[in-house]
C-alpha cells in the first residue's frame, strides 16, 4: 500500500485496466491531512475497510467490489482465478459485519464470476469483473443524485435557512456520489434554500467533526459543529426543524441500523415533534431479516473510546462497551428516502411495495 496523489474531490477511484489498482482517500487522517493510498491486493482493501480508511456503507461496498478485481491478478489458470475470487469474497466479507451494502456488492461480484464462461481466459474474467465494479460505482453515483432530489423535496417545506441536524458522515466521503442524507442538504443548498446545518461530533471517532464539518465547509454551507449532548435543547428551542441521517442496514420492517447515537436522536426528535428522516439507497435494505433485532452490530476496539486519536482520556483497565451502531425502531422514523422515492409511513408493507423488485434484482 503506497501513498499516491489524486484529485481531492474523489475519495475512491480505480486507475488503469483490469490489472490496475484502487485509490482511496485515507479518511482516518482528515481533516488535518489529505493523503491517498493505492490498494494493489485484496488484503490492502480489507485493511482499508477495517481501519476505516474507507467508510460509509455504499463506499465500502464499492471498495470491496474493486477488491475482488484485484484477486484476479497474476492468476495463471482459470481454476486458480476462480478460487482466488471466492477466497477474496469470503475474506472481504469479514471486514465489517453491519453494512449490508458490503455483502450485496460481494455477492454481485461472485455471481458474475460464477456465470462467466469457464472456458474463457482469466484476463477476460478480470475485465468483466472490473466492468461490474465500475457499474456498481456508477449506479451509486446516480442513486445519490436521486436521493438528494427526493430528500430535498421533503426538507424544502421547512423554508429558507431552516435548521437541519445530521449525524455521522453521509456525504461524498461515504458513497460513490454526493452522499445520502448530505445529498439532500447539498441539493437544498443548490436550490437557494440555504439550510443551517448542525453536525454533531459523533463520538468516539468524530466522523461528524472530522468529516461532515469538513465536507460542509468545502461546499460553502452554513455549518455549525455541536457536541453530541446538544441536540435536545436545540430541538426544544425550535432551532432544529428536522433530522436526516443515513443507515448501514434497514430491516424488512423499517428498523434501521446507523452510527451509534442515532437511536437517541430519534427518541429526542419524537419527543419534540421534529421529523426524523433516514436516507439510504435500496442496496442498504436487507429484506431477508424481519426486524432490527437480527442486525449484527459491530463491536470495535476499546482504545477508540479510551485513547481517541492516540490520546488517553480514561484510566487504564477500565471496561469499555463500544458498539459502532445502534438500531432505530421503524415507529420513530418519519420517512425513508431512497433513490426510488420516499417511503412514508415506514412499514413492512410500504417498504415491500416500493423496493422488493429492485432489491431482488
Amino acid at each position: 500500500m503506497t501513498d499516491s496523489p489524486a484529485p481531492p474531490a474523489n475519495p475512491l477511484s480505480w486507475t488503469g485496466g483490469a490489472d490496475g489498482f484502487l485509490t482511496l482517500l485515507d479518511q482516518t487522517l482528515l481533516p488535518g491531512e489529505t493523503r491517498y493510498i493505492n490498494c494493489e491486493t485484496v488484503e490492502e482493501v480489507w485493511q482499508a475497510i477495517k481501519r476505516l480508511a474507507v467508510r460509509g456503507a455504499p463506499a465500502i461496498g464499492i471498495a470491496a467490489a474493486y477488491g475482488v478485481v484485484l484477486a484476479t491478478r497474476d492468476q495463471a489458470s482459470r481454476t486458480a482465478c476462480d478460487a482466488a475470487i471466492e477466497a477474496a469474497c469470503d475474506h472481504l466479507a469479514t471486514s465489517r459485519p453491519t453494512a449490508v451494502n458490503l455483502f450485496w456488492a460481494l455477492e454481485r461480484m461472485r455471481r458474475v464470476a460464477h456465470e462467466f464462461d469457464p472456458e474463457q481466459l482469466p484476463i477476460l474474467l478480470a475485465k468483466r469483473l472490473l466492468a461490474e465494479a465500475q457499474a456498481i460505482h456508477q449506479a451509486d453515483r446516480a442513486q445519490c443524485a436521486a436521493i438528494g432530489r427526493f430528500g430535498a423535496e421533503l426538507l424544502a417545506p421547512l423554508g429558507k435557512g431552516a435548521g437541519i441536524l445530521t449525524h455521522c458522515n453521509t456525504g461524498a466521503l461515504a458513497t460513490g456520489g454526493d452522499g445520502t442524507a448530505l445529498a439532500a442538504i447539498f441539493t437544498l443548498h443548490a436550490q437557494g434554500l440555504a439550510p443551517r446545518v448542525f453536525a454533531d461530533e459523533t463520538r468516539p471517532l468524530l466522523q461528524g467533526a472530522r468529516l461532515t464539518a469538513w465536507e460542509l465547509m468545502q461546499r460553502g454551507l452554513d455549518a455549525t459543529l455541536i457536541t453530541d449532548s446538544m441536540p435536545a435543547p436545540l430541538m426544544r428551542d425550535g432551532v432544529v426543524k428536522a433530522v436526516i441521517v443515513g443507515a448501514d442496514r434497514i430491516a424488512a420492517n423499517g428498523d434501521a441500523a446507523n452510527k451509534i447515537g442515532t437511536y437517541g436522536l430519534a427518541v429526542l426528535a419524537r419527543h419534540h415533534g421534529v421529523p426524523f428522516y433516514i436516507a439510504a439507497p435500496s442496496t442498504t435494505f436487507d429484506l431477508s431479516i424481519a426486524s432490527g433485532a437480527a442486525i449484527p452490530i459491530e463491536q470495535r476496539a476499546a482504545e477508540e473510546v479510551t485513547e481517541p486519536m492516540g490520546v488517553r482520556f480514561a484510566p487504564a483497565g477500565i471496561k469499555v462497551d463500544n458498539p459502532a451502531f445502534d438500531v432505530t425502531p421503524a415507529e420513530l422514523i418519519t420517512a425513508l428516502v431512497t433513490e426510488r422515492g420516499v417511503i412514508e409511513p415506514v412499514s413492512e408493507e410500504s417498504i415491500g411495495a416500493l423496493l422488493t423488485e429492485v432489491v431482488a434484482a
